[in-house]
C-alpha cells in the first residue's frame, strides 16, 4: 500500500507518488525530488494552481514551520516547466489507494 499525503495548496490527499515534496533550503524553497532531502517537507500537488494557492495562503511558511515567508521564485518556475506533462491523482484515486 503506498502512503498518502495531504497537498498543502490544495488540501487533497493524494498517493505520495503523485505529489512533489519541498523543503526549504536557506531561505528559499526547492523540490526535493528523491524526498530524502533533510528537514522538513510539505507536498504539493505538482501544478501550478496548487502552487499559486499554496502561496496565497502562506501555506509554504506554516507547513515548514519558518520564521519569515520563503523565497518562491525557483520553485514557481519549476512547476511553470512540469506542471502540463505530470497528471494529477485525484482524491478518489487516493482512497482506492487507502482502502486496498
Amino acid at each position: 500500500m503506498e502512503p498518502v499525503r495531504t497537498c498543502i495548496g490544495t488540501r487533497a490527499r493524494a498517493p505520495r507518488s503523485a505529489l512533489v515534496r519541498v523543503v526549504a533550503r536557506n531561505g528559499r524553497l526547492v523540490v526535493d525530488p528523491t524526498a530524502t532531502l533533510p528537514g522538513r517537507g510539505a507536498w504539493l500537488t505538482p501544478s501550478i494552481d496548487a502552487f499559486e494557492s499554496a502561496v496565497k495562503r502562506r501555506a509554504f511558511r506554516r507547513a515548514l514551520r519558518l520564521d519569515s515567508e520563503p523565497d518562491v521564485d525557483e520553485l514557481r518556475a519549476y512547476f511553470t516547466r512540469i506542471a502540463p506533462s505530470r497528471p494529477i491523482a485525484t482524491t478518489e484515486q487516493a482512497e482506492r489507494h487507502m482502502d486496498n
